[in-house]
């Protein structure tokens, strides 16, 4: 019967079913050596096409890029924010990359001024924040707009992306914290606001002196709100 077979002798195993696909392929490699030959034609393929890309597209288009906001840069340093504006929304229409992005940031801060503040929110939700500071100030800055909107949940929700993103940087993430504590009791959650200022006060004691506000009211009070 089968099973009285010896062991080694009862299955062709995984491991020889490998060694037989390497050991044809390693034979058919060698009658055939072209497979090596078009190999490396490929391989040098995908390379020239890298190349091309950073050289020849890349690079050209992150200078247009540069040279577009620069621009831009120029008329805002002259006081022409209209044509600043307009110059940055065009870069961020046209360009990707590194200017392309802080173009929609720029634009956003410009038209957030000029009380936008819907325009304003779609660049901003276009620019990726690559920055502990600039990034969370870009979030501040949604959240500020969502404020003037009246979406107070839409803007607490910005406030707690932006503390995040700053990672406990001392002079500004309660910055963001006591912004997120106003917009929570101006919808009368003097709970949440508390539960803010007691967290803010515990993690950065000086902040509050250091722009001349006395925490400490400010959670007495958002207690005895609470309390009624």
């Amino acid at each position: 019967m089968a099973n009285n077979k010896p062991n080694n002798e009862q299955t062709h195993t995984s491991i020889d079913e490998v060694n037989d696909t390497l050991t044809g392929l390693g034979e058919k490699v060698q009658s055939n050596p072209k497979i090596i030959v078009w190999s490396c034609i490929a391989v040098a393929a995908i390379v020239a096409i890298v190349l091309i890309y950073v050289y020849a597209i890349r690079q050209p288009g992150q200078n247009a890029a540069n040279n577009a906001i620069g621009q831009a840069d120029m008329e805002l340093l002259m006081g022409n924010d209209s044509i600043a504006l307009a110059k940055y929304q065009q870069v961020a229409a046209d360009h990707g990359y590194a200017a392309g992005n802080l173009a929609n940031l720029n634009a956003a801060i410009l038209l957030y001024k000029q009380g936008k503040y819907e325009e304003a929110l779609n660049h901003l939700k276009d620019y990726d924040a690559t920055e502990t500071i600039i990034g969370a100030a870009a979030k501040s800055l949604e959240g500020d707009c969502y404020v003037n909107l009246k979406q107070y949940p839409q803007a607490i929700d910005c406030y707690k992306s932006a503390v995040k993103i700053s990672d406990n940087n001392p002079h500004y993430t309660p910055a963001f914290m006591l912004k997120e504590a106003t917009v929570l009791r101006e919808q009368k959650d003097f709970k949440a606001e508390a539960a803010v200022y007691e967290q803010l006060i515990k993690e950065y004691p000086n902040y509050g002196a250091e722009i001349g506000v006395d925490m400490q009211k400010y959670l007495e009070r958002a207690k005895d709100a609470a309390a009624k």
